[in-house]
């Protein structure tokens, strides 16, 4: 008897595809709540300029958390809130604690001209099948990926002014579908 296969990975950025940060800060989108927050390395970033950080506006869809829950993935942290992804934004959505891609460094200039979490992605998901949803690609990081990855990858991009749609969610169920 054949052992069944992993689910494949779902890699989930917050800020873009669950945060749509980039929509009109006077127009919340519908369904969100508006959450005020401070990620631990937010106020490591402002204490190490001699700065008080001021809570950040988080803009969550409720409905999300049990949307994600409902496709055929494991579900995987992929952000710079990294463990407090857990604890501020899980919580919001009614998710469980996730396992977290810890980011050695983050915002740098990749040398091959990929987005600095993609090299990292590949190396975390250890030729696993993924699907990972972010909003900053670039057009050299799904060849990267490719070349580098030895399964099966989908590199998803939300606009970061509307968030994860109906539609976001129909492909990556429809991915998965074909991966199991």
């Amino acid at each position: 008897m054949p052992t069944p296969q992993p689910r494949p990975l779902l890699l989930l950025d917050v800020d873009g595809p669950l945060n749509p940060y980039a929509a009109k800060a006077h127009r919340r989108p519908r369904g969100y709540t508006t959450h005020r927050m401070l990620p631990g390395d937010w106020v490591a970033r402002h204490a190490a300029r001699g700065e008080r950080a001021r809570p950040l506006r988080v803009w969550l869809n409720p409905d999300h958390g049990a949307a994600l829950l409902g496709l055929p993935y494991e579900l995987v942290w992929a952000t710079t809130w990294m463990h407090d992804a857990n604890t501020l934004i899980a919580p919001q959505l009614g998710l469980p604690g996730l396992p977290v891609i810890e980011w050695p460094r983050m915002f740098h200039d990749d040398v091959d001209g990929i987005h600095w979490k993609t090299r990292h992605v590949v190396d975390w998901a250890a030729g696993r099948p993924f699907a990972w949803v972010d909003d900053e690609f670039g057009e050299r990081d799904p060849g990267w990926v490719r070349e580098h990855h030895a399964g099966p990858a989908l590199l998803h991009h939300v606009d970061p002014r509307v968030g994860l749609t109906d539609r976001d969610f129909d492909v990556l169920k429809d991915w998965a579908s074909h991966r199991m």
